[in-house]
């Protein structure tokens, strides 16, 4: 497994180009190796979509709307709007077609790591806290934010949502209408869970 994975790798660095964001992905497939284990979920399938969770995320806006559509993918206003965000999508769709990937869940993990949705699996849950927790990132919440990622995947998909939605709106940005409705979908969770 581990030469699968080295190589694995370097077909990820060659793909993107860039030892900054490679080894950014380093660090998400290994935090989601980790989140894995520490909640009985498939710790290889949390560090390969971790590995390729970014394979777009250097592409300009122009070449994600365009690889988008010749693939027949739906973009809705807010990604239009903001293309960036395509790059989950489209990542998942490089997954599949340059490196093979044909796990159902993983491809999942990938295309929903950016914006969230409603409905989150565990690993789904896993790859976005990764992505946002890993140690490269700095900002003041991250280390409490990880600890509680460790305890609770939910609790912790709530925390950094409302951190990113207020993130956001604290500097007059729009939030996407997923990562809107992922929120509200955990907040229900979290009532539900109170009332029983």
């Amino acid at each position: 497994m581990t030469g699968a994975y080295t190589r694995l790798g370097r077909r990820v660095l060659d793909h993107l180009g860039q030892p900054h964001r490679y080894a950014h992905t380093v660090r998400v497939a290994r935090l989601a190796d980790r989140l894995a284990q520490a909640h009985g979920e498939d710790s290889s399938r949390a560090r390969l979509a971790g590995m390729l969770h970014d394979l777009a995320r250097l592409y300009s806006a122009e070449r994600l709307v365009s690889e988008c559509d010749a693939r027949g993918m739906t973009i809705d206003a807010f990604e239009r709007r903001h293309p960036i965000v395509l790059h989950a999508r489209l990542g998942a769709e490089l997954a599949r077609e340059s490196f093979g990937i044909d796990d159902p869940a993983v491809l999942q993990a990938i295309a929903r790591h950016t914006l969230a949705a409603p409905a989150m699996s565990a690993l789904d849950a896993i790859v976005y806290l990764a992505d946002g927790l890993e140690p490269g990132r700095d900002f003041a919440e991250r280390e409490r934010f990880e600890a509680l990622a460790f305890e609770d995947l939910a609790a912790a998909m709530r925390a950094v949502l409302r951190s990113s939605i207020d993130y956001l709106h604290g500097r007059d940005l729009e939030a996407a209408p997923q990562t809107l409705a992922a929120l509200a979908a955990y907040e229900r969770l979290e009532r539900s869970s109170l009332s029983a």
